[in-house]
Parts: C-alpha cells; sequence; structure tokens
C-alpha cells in the first residue's frame, strides 16, 4: 500500500513538473545552499509528498537541487527519493549515474584508500563495460570477483561486497546485510547504487565525490525514463534517434572547428573527457615508461574539478604526483612550464601538462610562440639521457573556435590533446557533453583515451550527441556574436568605472582569434586594512549580481556556465568553479558570461545605476 502511494504520487508529480526540469542544465545560485544540496530539495520534496500536492507552481518553487546538473537536478533527485521510498532506504543513501562503471570505482577508490578488500558479485556474465584487469593494473583497485545464481548464494565478506544485478527496484528488495553495496545498470541509461547498512553510510559523500569529479549524474532524460519505468508507463512522445548520423555529424563539425583531421572523442560531460585522459596517458605511461614516476601538473587555481580530479588520481596511483604549475595574475606560463619541465627532467619523470588558455578566470593568454619553444625544448636528465617529452592537455573551453592543434597551427610540434567542455558554447548550454581532439603528434595516444572513455562508461548519450548535432554547426557564429557584446559591455565599464580592473583579452589577442565572451571584474574598494579592503570589495561582489539579477530576472543569472544561447551569466569563481582550490589560491572577484542573444543596453543601464550607488 505504502509503495503504491509513492508510486501514484510520482506518477501526478512527472505530469505536472516544470518543463525546466527536463531541459535546464544551469540552475541559480542566489536560490541554492551547496551544503544543502539535495537534502534542500528533497526535504521540500517530501513535504509536497506528505500533503499529496502535486501543483506545478509548487514543484517550481522547490530549491534548486544542484548548481551543475552533471552533479545531480529534480529529476535524479526525485528518482532517488522514490527508490528509496521504496526499499526502505534514507534518500542519501541512493545515488544515481550515467555511468554503469563509475560506482563500482567509486567503492573501490575509498577502500583503497582504506585498505578495505572488495568481492564484486555478479549473476550470469561480468558486465562488458568493466574490465577487472585494466582496473587492477592502471586505477590500482583491488578486489575479488564472484559469480552467483542467486541472492542467496551471496555470504558474510571480511570487507565490502558490491552485487551488480538488473533488479525491479518497484517491487522493493530485501537486502540481506551480506550485501554492502547494490549496483543496479539501465541499459544505455546509467545506473543507481543503494548504499546499505548504517556502517556504509560513510561512503555517500565519496560516492558523489566520484560523480562530482570522473562522471555525471543520471540525465534528466534518463532519470525521467526510469521513473517511467518505475510507474509502468511508457512514453508516447517517445524520440527515435538515429544516434550513427548524428554521431557522424558531430565529429565532422568538430573536425571542421578544430582543423583537426585524427578524429574526437565526444564524452557526457568535460570531467568526463578530462578524467579519460588522465586515466589513458597514465596507462600509456605505465607501458611505455614502467621505470619512470608521472607527473600530472596543472594550476593551482584552475577550474576546481580539473584541479581536484588531477589530484586524486595522483592519490591512488603510488607513481603519479602532482606539481603545481602557476599561470596567471604575477605568474607567467612559459616561464613556469619552462621551470617545471628542467624540474621533471632532471627527475627522469613523464610530464602531462593540463593548462586553460585563457586561462579561468582572469582571462589571459600565453606568448604561444614561446609557450610552444617551452614545451618542444629537448631537455636531457640528470643521467644526460633525453627527457620525456611532455604531452599538454589544453582546455580551451573558452575559445574552442581557436586552431592550435592543426598541422601548420602554433601547437603542432608538441604532442597536445585539446578537450572543450560541452555544456558551454559547442551545446549552448543544453547538455554537459565534452570533447577531445589531438594534434598529429598525439593522435597515437587517443586509443588509450578511447578505452578508458568506454570502461569508465562515460561517452555521450544519444541525446546528448542529437544537442551537439545541431548546435555545433552554429557556434563559431555565436562565439563571434557573443564576443562583440561582451567587448561592448567591457569598453562601458572601462568608460563608467575606470577606477575597476578588468581581466579580458587586448584587442591584439581578439585579432588573433581570441574572442571570449566572459571577463572578470575586479571592482574598486577601499578600506584601512587589507582586510577591511577585501571585505568590502566581496560584498560589492554580491551587490552587483544582486541588483542584476534581480532588475534583469529573465536575463540575467547568478550562475556558473558559459557559452549559453541567451543572457548573461554572474558568478564568483572562489565560491562556485573554484570551490575546491585551496584558499590562498582562490579568486573573489566577479566574473560575467555574455552570449551573442541578450539585451545589452539594459545591461549597460543597471550597472550604470550600481556605478551611482556606490
Amino acid at each position: 500500500m505504502a509503495n503504491s502511494k509513492v508510486l501514484d504520487y510520482i506518477k501526478e508529480v512527472l505530469e505536472n513538473m516544470p518543463s525546466d526540469w527536463l531541459n535546464l542544465t544551469t540552475h541559480r545560485l542566489d536560490i541554492y545552499n551547496e551544503k544543502l544540496a539535495k537534502t534542500e530539495f528533497l526535504d521540500q520534496f517530501e513535504t509536497l509528498f506528505n500533503a499529496y500536492n502535486t501543483n506545478k507552481t509548487a514543484l517550481n518553487e522547490l530549491s534548486t537541487a544542484y548548481d551543475y546538473i552533471r552533479l545531480g537536478h529534480p529529476l535524479s533527485s526525485v528518482l532517488e527519493w522514490t527508490i528509496a521510498k521504496l526499499n526502505g532506504l534514507d534518500a542519501a543513501s541512493v545515488i544515481s549515474f550515467s555511468s554503469r562503471t563509475a560506482p563500482i570505482l567509486a567503492v573501490l577508490r575509498k577502500n583503497l584508500l582504506d585498505n578495505k578488500d572488495t568481492q564484486i558479485v555478479y549473476r550470469d556474465d561480468l558486465p562488458t563495460f568493466f574490465d577487472p584487469e585494466i582496473v587492477r593494473k592502471v586505477y590500482g583497485y583491488q578486489f575479488q570477483l564472484k559469480r552467483v545464481e542467486s541472492l542467496n548464494e551471496i555470504t558474510d565478506f571480511e570487507g565490502s561486497t558490491i552485487f551488480i544485478s538488473e533488479e525491479d527496484l518497484s517491487e522493493g528488495l530485501n537486502l540481506s546485510n551480506s550485501i554492502d553495496f547494490l549496483i543496479n545498470t539501465y541499459h544505455n541509461l546509467g545506473s543507481i547504487i543503494l548504499v546499505n547498512g548504517e556502517d556504509n553510510k560513510e561512503y555517500i559523500s565519496e560516492i558523489q565525490h566520484v560523480r562530482r569529479r570522473e562522471t555525471i549524474a543520471m540525465t534528466p532524460a534518463n532519470s525521467l525514463t526510469v521513473l517511467q519505468e518505475l510507474i509502468r508507463i511508457t512514453d508516447s512522445n517517445s524520440t527515435v534517434r538515429n544516434q550513427a548520423s548524428d554521431k557522424n555529424q558531430v565529429l565532422e563539425s568538430i573536425a571542421e572547428i578544430t582543423g583537426t583531421n585524427t578524429g574526437a572523442l565526444v564524452a557526457s560531460s568535460g570531467l568526463s573527457i578530462q578524467y579519460a585522459i588522465v586515466m589513458g596517458l597514465v596507462h600509456h605511461a605505465m607501458e611505455a615508461y614502467p621505470s619512470k614516476a608521472i607527473k600530472i601538473v596543472v594550476p593551482p587555481n584552475c577550474y576546481g574539478g580539473t584541479n581536484d580530479q588531477a589530484r586524486r588520481v595522483a592519490a591512488c596511483i603510488d607513481n603519479v604526483d602532482i606539481v603545481d604549475l602557476p599561470v596567471d595574475g604575477d605568474n607567467d606560463m612559459v616561464q613556469s612550464v619552462e621551470t617545471v619541465l628542467d624540474q621533471i627532467a632532471q627527475e627522469d619523470a613523464v610530464p602531462y601538462i593540463i593548462a586553460e588558455i585563457p586561462t579561468n578566470p582572469r582571462v589571459e593568454v600565453p606568448d604561444l610562440v614561446k609557450l610552444e619553444e617551452a614545451l618542444s625544448r629537448v631537455r636531457k636528465t640528470a643521467n644526460g639521457a633525453h627527457a620525456v617529452a611532455p604531452v599538454f592537455i589544453l582546455d580551451q573551453t573558452f575559445c574552442p573556435n581557436v586552431h592550435f592543434l592543426g598541422e601548420q597551427d602554433i601547437l603542432a610540434s608538441v604532442q597536445t590533446i585539446a578537450y572543450v567542455s560541452g555544456s558551454k558554447f559547442p551545446s549552448g548550454g543544453k547538455c554537459t557533453a565534452g570533447f577531445a581532439v589531438a594534434n598529429q603528434k598525439a593522435a597515437v595516444l587517443m586509443s588509450n583515451i578511447d578505452l578508458h572513455l568506454k570502461l569508465c562508461d562515460n561517452e555521450a548519450t544519444s541525446l546528448q550527441m542529437e544537442i551537439l548535432a545541431k548546435q555545433l554547426p552554429s557556434m563559431t557564429q555565436r562565439v563571434k556574436d557573443a564576443y562583440d557584446n561582451t567587448r561592448e559591455f567591457v569598453n562601458f565599464i572601462e568608460e563608467v568605472l575606470p577606477e575597476a580592473k578588468i581581466n579580458f583579452v587586448s584587442e591584439t589577442l581578439a585579432e588573433q582569434g581570441f574572442t571570449p565572451s566572459v571577463f572578470s571584474l575586479d571592482l574598486p574598494t577601499k578600506g584601512n586594512t587589507d582586510e577591511e579592503r577585501e571585505a568590502y570589495k566581496r560584498a560589492l561582489n554580491l551587490k552587483l549580481i544582486d541588483l542584476m539579477i534581480s532588475e534583469i530576472p529573465h536575463e540575467s543569472k547568478y550562475c556558473v556556465s558559459y557559452g549559453q544561447l541567451k543572457g548573461c551569466y554572474w558568478t564568483i569563481p572562489a565560491t562556485s568553479t573554484q570551490g575546491t582550490t585551496k584558499e590562498g589560491d582562490k579568486d573573489y572577484i566577479a566574473r560575467v558570461a555574455l552570449s551573442p542573444n541578450m539585451d545589452l543596453e539594459l545591461h549597460k543601464k543597471v550597472f550604470s545605476d550600481f556605478v551611482a550607488s556606490i
């Protein structure tokens, strides 16, 4: 009876849910409390359930569940709540993934760090997406495998027991104490992990963190499909997609946009493709240079996901270490690259450098000729042997239209892999998919990256491919139009508030093709001490953002994204994209992202009002 009430309620919720639940990818930060991610949304949802309220307005007024859709969203949260209700669990103990492998890796990662044994139990055949040999060899995770015919064969184990299945979760499961984690997989949709027992609750945040850094939550469309399966209804409006045709269109568009012919890989998100790159390169180094240490070189103040993910990889693999690369502000990327590569050469290690061009959030572009020289310089080890040449991993999300990798382009002589977050300009904010391409010198590395993309089950979904196929052909023009708006707005701010420090590309760099549509704004401040001046500036940041989103709510949004189809996004990197960055490396400045379609004159007027108020 209780389960019937839950399923009946969910059926009505799906009939009345706001359209944004299915279509929105960027959420408002002004109604979001990161410390209460998912729980605040579900606490309010539980209140509606207890009152059996499925009113569309009430559903629309629920708090933001997560700041990034790849981390979770209303439909994934409702799915997790529903499965938890049906199976007598707390909602926090149910976590959905777009990947079918990632929840397995999440448990294995924690147990590696805790020095705890794991057994993976499955029925019939081991899932094809899971390669035990590579997981042990490259990721360093240790586990036992056990095939069973029924749940009754699962016995107590000194450690963690993961059971991989395809159960009907709508009926409610009798999870025995012998199962610590049930991972239910869904073909082409993802998976859901159920954390069983009080003793395993400490795993929840660790599993969430893997979803945050190495993959994404089950997408809204796929979450909806699983919910519909739970309530036994078939979507009469479901679309049959031509995935092969969409993929061909996407690959052709990427080749044209990047000026490459080595083929592209398309993943479920920017961090998904970055994880495949890092693990693919680690795998390559283990085989090509088995006796050498691996150094992942990362700017300490770059996007928090990039920084955190690299450090998490290094924490799990003995011969992988992190080397900081100071790149902006008072630091010069070229000089930092020279220093770091000289040091790594002396140690006879394998260098992999991850960097953003332009940098985030200060939108700086290094001297590319000198950068190419620094990266391609032949170095010697302490013993006089040739040092291993670096692989440059370039995040060019801010300027996805710039040609770095063609045979005549600036980085042609350097092993380079470039990647782009697809939630930005490639899709215009309509999905989270990301892609990577290589130049000719790095093309041989792409097979290993593809292997790990597939092993982690992080390839783009069919809907993501469909969206990219539609959006990529117009991307170059959108980049240009958004830059034009940004340049005009920057010029206006310089005129009305000349005391502000603006980080944006110069006209000269723009003529070279660097036309981002994001800039950072260091507002003027006052006070008698550094602390007073910093506090005043931070308060002024918020005052500006609050004014913009209150005066222009249909366009201005407190949000972390970029490359959107319309409107203007505002954020403070230190409290959003740099969430896991060390405090001393954070940027408490305003970052502004403009689109090709917005009321620029209205934004100018409101900014003028702000200047008048200070």
